[in-house]
């Protein structure tokens, strides 16, 4: 299996890297790993980028969040029904409607009726068209002001709206209340109990050198995305060898404490269509029973200059991670070939 699981991550990049500058791939099958490189990281040394590459992660980041939530509702230090304005510093103005207050569940299944983006983001950044940072000014303050001057455009709960405001205010609300900054909470909660070394938003000195440069869609370099106090929604850098670790908590339960997080995240469902649905952090859908009615659990990310991918199926213990370093190119087609690939190979094989 471990040769045969080589040969796909392989061609998988080799795939992913006509249209990137560099990727990695991984693919997880039971105990197996396997992690290959294409292309080259773009910096000055132009090497093909490894298991310890970093890149940004973008979105990907909104499950450390949603799962930084559960493991502090497991402990009972936050509620998932708890009202988004219990955890800010007081006097924060919260939007409502109909009565209904937007709670910590809300914000990590996109039902809390709050736009995708903080008021003043510049959209033609977002849509590549400038070199700016579209998020740098996303400050606590702010965020917190623009959110006493937005209207909701749903009933929290009751339709599912993808929001990076919400994704990064609940990073910033769940920091406010461990008296900590995000990356620390994330570090406590999450990658210090699985061993995850690489996994930051702000690249110290010694992990420099292995952070691979972003491009725009023609290949041309650009600077890094720095979330600001909207971390939660997409500030992280990670490496395939970190990511890996995380699946693999998906897939085995992860350590005491956080196993108990990870079945909660997994235990809240809010549909989308009859064939998906969204998990604290993370999407699902089941593909159609012609294409095996495979279980797929994923999410994507993407920022100026770089493209992300991690999805898996418990069912049968499998997990695809896709990171390159061009943005508008995303990965998310190969990556899905090669689980789905992973699934029927899994499926057809003698019990």
């Amino acid at each position: 299996m471990a040769q045969e699981l080589a040969t796909l991550a392989r061609q998988t990049a080799d795939r992913l890297a006509e249209e990137h500058v560099g990727v990695v791939v991984a693919a997880v099958a039971d105990g197996a790993v396997e992690i290959r490189g294409a292309g080259s990281t773009g910096t000055r040394e132009g090497r093909t980028p490894g298991p310890d590459t970093l890149f940004e992660i973008g979105s990907v980041t909104k499950p450390f969040t949603a799962l930084a939530l559960a493991r502090l509702a497991s402990a009972g230090t936050a509620g998932l029904d708890e009202p988004l304005a219990d955890l800010l510093p007081a006097g924060t103005a919260v939007p409502s409607r109909d009565g209904r207050q937007i709670s910590l569940e809300h914000l990590a299944t996109h039902t809390s009726g709050l736009p995708r983006l903080p008021r003043g983001t510049l959209r033609p950044a977002l849509l590549g068209r400038t070199k700016a940072d579209p998020y740098a000014h996303c400050t606590a303050d702010s965020l917190l002001s623009g959110l006493a001057r937005t209207r909701l455009g749903a009933v929290p709960g009751k339709r599912f709206r993808y929001s990076n405001l919400g994704a990064g205010l609940l990073g910033l609300a769940l920091a406010h209340r461990a008296g900590t900054d995000y990356e620390s909470l994330i570090t406590r909660e999450i990658c210090a109990p699985l061993g995850m070394t690489d996994t930051v938003v702000t690249v110290d000195g010694a992990r420099s050198g292995r952070c691979a440069q972003g491009h725009a869609r023609r290949g041309r370099p650009v600077p890094p995305w720095h979330l600001a106090d909207l971390a939660g929604a997409g500030a992280l850098r990670s490496t395939a060898s970190d990511l890996v670790a995380f699946v693999r908590a998906q897939l085995d339960g992860g350590p005491e404490g956080l196993a108990e997080a990870i079945r909660l995240s997994r235990t809240v469902e809010r549909r989308t269509s009859p064939f998906a649905w969204v998990h604290l952090g993370w999407m699902a859908h089941r593909l159609h029973p012609r294409q095996g009615a495979h279980l797929q659990i994923w999410h994507n990310g993407g920022t100026g200059g770089f493209s992300s991918f991690v999805g898996f199926d418990p069912e049968k213990r499998l997990a695809v991670i896709a990171l390159g370093n061009t943005s508008r190119r995303p990965v998310d087609g190969p990556a899905f070939d090669l689980l789905r690939t992973l699934q029927q190979e899994r499926a057809s094989a003698p019990h």
